[in-house]
């Protein structure tokens, strides 16, 4: 369990927030993406908030999810060679992402991973760029929470060629723990030495929230903002 002075440090992280940021915020909410209320996430807990990033299902959402992610990108400086989307939910990720990029001048070509390989055609498990050794991968995930599915992408990317992790960009960090007392974003950022971030995270999410309308709505009251303190007080992993 983290300790009060972590949580609280993790929970402020709204001050200083980009503008894209925010904006993000409440375009998650308008998208219905990010709900609150009692839900159960995949490993067994019980969580005030929910991130679906299935409800994204036009072609409008996906060009402003993309700037996000590009926006993202840029401010982070990351240097990299071509964009990797895990199957499934990366693939329309790294697709709308490198359109974006393209729009702003910069031509990155991206691909993605087949869930069964190929046996026949090119075959392979890898579908558009075909890496080359020593190039810069980086990987685009939707949202995060214990890095499993970062962990079976590493060894495939490698094994098609020598590449060189860039990064992990995710749409939000739920700021808990993965295997260890760490972070998950975090844990993934030192066991494979490369910039692991995201748009924005669950506490500059419950900050920016709090007691604030969204069209016409207050989306985090202060009940709600207590229920998240609590979760994170028991998930919440050290940065």
């Amino acid at each position: 369990m983290v300790s009060a002075r972590c949580f609280f440090q993790s929970l402020t992280t709204g001050r200083g927030m980009q503008p894209f940021q925010r904006e993000f915020i409440d375009f998650m909410v308008r998208s219905g993406v990010l709900t609150f209320g009692d839900f159960t996430t995949k490993s067994g807990r019980k969580t005030p908030f929910f991130i679906n990033t299935g409800k994204y299902r036009t072609g409008d959402q996906m060009n402003q999810l993309a700037r996000f992610y590009c926006d993202a990108i840029q401010t982070r400086d990351v240097q990299f060679d071509f964009l990797f989307g895990p199957a499934y939910k990366g693939i329309p990720l790294v697709v709308a992402i490198s359109m974006e990029f393209s729009r702003r001048g910069r031509n990155y070509p991206f691909c993605f991973n087949r869930k069964e390989a190929k046996d026949h055609g090119e075959g392979g498990m890898l579908v558009g760029h075909a890496p080359a050794f020593g190039e810069r991968v980086l990987i685009v995930e939707d949202v995060t929470t214990a890095g499993t599915s970062v962990r079976e992408t590493v060894p495939l990317l490698r094994a098609a060629a020598g590449v060189e992790l860039a990064g992990l960009v995710v749409s939000v960090d739920r700021m808990e723990r993965g295997p260890g007392e760490l972070n998950a974003l975090t844990e993934l950022q030192r066991e494979f030495r490369m910039a692991a971030f995201a748009i924005t995270n669950i506490g500059q999410i419950a900050d920016d929230l709090r007691n604030r309308e969204v069209d016409g709505r207050v989306v985090v009251t202060e009940d709600l903002y207590e229920k998240i303190r609590r979760y994170r007080m028991e998930y919440g992993g050290r940065e």
